[in-house]
């Protein structure tokens, strides 16, 4: 009866290890439950099988977890599971609205040295050149970037 148990205790720390290692990373449940089946089963062996066999079974028990923990790394069994889709899609900005170089609006906050303009209707992030522009302040657009575009002062609407 004792040989029983401790050979289902250590299988079942074996299997919450696998459990642990593969399914749940970090340290969870399964983790602390399969070191505690081994530590009990190797602690059963030594108590009731004597020292020899105790260390016979320590060995065997460690043994048998890393040939799993490697058969199981090595198994394709983690690639059903992994995700191997690729995201290839760009968000596009400025989709739909056409600024360009020249282009004339207001800021909608205080630009310093990036906030809010309201170009063609349309509010989208805007940068200064080298100062910081006023809420309400009319600008001109001197460069599109890929996520703000580049303004200044409009000297002829102030």
């Amino acid at each position: 009866m004792d040989l029983i148990l401790i050979i289902g205790l250590i299988i079942l720390g074996i299997f919450f290890m696998i459990i642990e290692v593969y399914l749940i990373p970090g340290i969870s449940i399964a983790g602390i439950g399969g070191v505690a089946c081994m530590a009990g089963g190797i602690i059963m062996a030594y108590r009731h099988l004597g020292t020899g066999l105790g260390t016979l079974t320590l060995a065997i028990s460690v043994l048998v977890l890393g040939i799993v923990l490697y058969w199981f790394f090595k198994s394709k069994t983690l690639d059903k599971m992994a995700l191997k889709s690729e995201i290839n899609s760009k968000t596009e900005p400025f989709q739909g609205l056409n600024v360009s170089v020249g282009d004339t609006g207001v800021t909608i906050s205080r630009l310093a040295p990036i906030g809010k303009v309201l170009v063609k209707g349309k509010a989208i992030e805007g940068r200064s050149e080298n100062e910081m522009i006023d809420e309400n302040t009319p600008i001109i657009v001197t460069e599109v970037g890929t996520y703000n575009v580049l303004v200044r002062v409009n000297k002829e609407k102030q």
